[in-house]
């Protein structure tokens, strides 16, 4: 009986060390998917902003020399 406790607690910690490392591995990943996240919406604010430009100077006449 003390024998079949001990493997269990031991199962118990190696699973316990194994939650805890893929925890960590989650959480990395999520700050990583945040960032990118964030890296994102910065670039379509900013394609965004360049089409706004490239409609405003289609507007304009072509130069006198066409």
């Amino acid at each position: 009986m003390k024998d079949r406790l001990i493997e269990i607690e031991t199962k118990h910690a190696y699973l316990e060390n194994t939650v805890d490392e893929l925890n960590s591995v989650v959480v990395k990943q999520q700050n990583q998917i945040d960032d990118l996240t964030k890296q994102v919406q910065r670039f379509l604010s900013e394609m965004s902003s360049l089409v706004s430009q490239i409609k405003d100077n289609s507007d304009e006449a072509p130069p006198p020399h066409f």
